[in-house]
């Protein structure tokens, strides 16, 4: 399943279903198959997503000779990487004061 994150401050970030489930969770949000995070929820989900992707950072790195040897498409891609984009569409929407939504 594919999840779409929407704002009108920013384009649409789109996620894997399971990922999505995990980041809405750090945000403490229930991960259905829609929702919303409110402008008045925003700093308190930006804020529950940053410490998530600053734990991620904290985990040991996986071993950068192995994972070069890896085809592209099956190295770690860690929480951190897969978060930021979600984040960035969080900020640019507490900016200008408008929720994110998201669907299937």
């Amino acid at each position: 399943m594919i999840v779409t994150f929407k704002s009108k401050a920013s384009g649409d970030v789109i996620m894997f279903g399971d990922i999505a489930h995990e980041l809405m969770q750090v945000m403490g949000k229930d991960p259905d198959p829609t929702g919303i995070i409110t402008a008045e929820q925003l700093p308190g989900a930006i804020a529950a997503l940053k410490a998530a992707i600053e734990e991620s950072r904290k985990q040991p790195a996986p071993d950068e000779e192995k994972e070069a040897e890896k085809p592209a498409m099956t190295r770690t891609v860690t929480l951190a990487q897969r978060a930021i984009p979600l984040l960035e569409l969080l900020e640019w929407s507490l900016k200008q004061k408008t929720p994110v939504t998201w669907g299937v």
